[in-house]
């Protein structure tokens, strides 16, 4: 990473610190992500997607020991099941501890997470210091964003801060499965 993309890195940062939203790159698309902790900031990107709170959101991570404060313990065949798909594309739908917010994990008693493989949101989750919210950038039911333009065109009230990088590769948002049951909720 060149230093200027270190110092869009803390710039991000500092907005979902302060409460903004921001867009930035993923594995196939664009995605929205904000501090999953400040109430006033998800339910603002919830209203921008226009997407309801009871379907949940997901949270991101640069490994697993940042998602531990979310997630109930695994057992050793559960934790081998995660830990072999990630870092990579895959989100999984895990038991949430109990008092992980309802903003975060909608009407659910799961919540859905992933430790992504692409460099800038790796860098975002350290620098951040822990999982950031993410989700496709578009609103409910349109195609998400691939750049940053259709990110700037797809909604009426702009991000407050966009990451311009190149996307992972993949074709297709990231695959999520069911860790309890092992069924995919959605395949790449």
């Amino acid at each position: 990473m060149y230093s200027n993309d270190k110092w869009k890195i803390r710039q991000a940062c500092h907005v979902m610190k302060t409460g903004g939203i921001i867009a930035y790159p993923t594995e196939a698309v664009y995605g929205l992500g904000c501090d999953p902790l400040n109430a006033d900031a998800v339910h603002r990107l919830l209203a921008m997607k226009q997407r309801p709170i009871d379907k949940g959101l997901i949270l991101v991570a640069a490994n697993l020991q940042q998602l531990k404060p979310y997630i109930q313990s695994l057992t050793e065949e559960q934790l081998q099941c995660v830990q072999q798909s990630w870092p990579g594309p895959t989100t999984w739908i895990v038991p949430a501890r109990l008092n992980v917010p309802v903003w975060i994990r909608g009407h659910h008693t799961s919540l859905a997470v992933r430790v992504s493989a692409h460099p800038v949101v790796q860098a975002l989750c350290k620098t951040f210091g822990g999982p950031i919210i993410s989700t496709s950038a578009n609103r409910s039911g349109m195609p998400p964003a691939r750049s940053a333009l259709q990110v700037r065109r797809g909604f009426i009230v702009p991000v407050d801060y966009t990451l311009h990088a190149p996307l992972g590769g993949a074709d297709k948002p990231t695959e999520i499965r069911d860790l309890r049951s092992g069924k995919v909720v959605r395949s790449s």
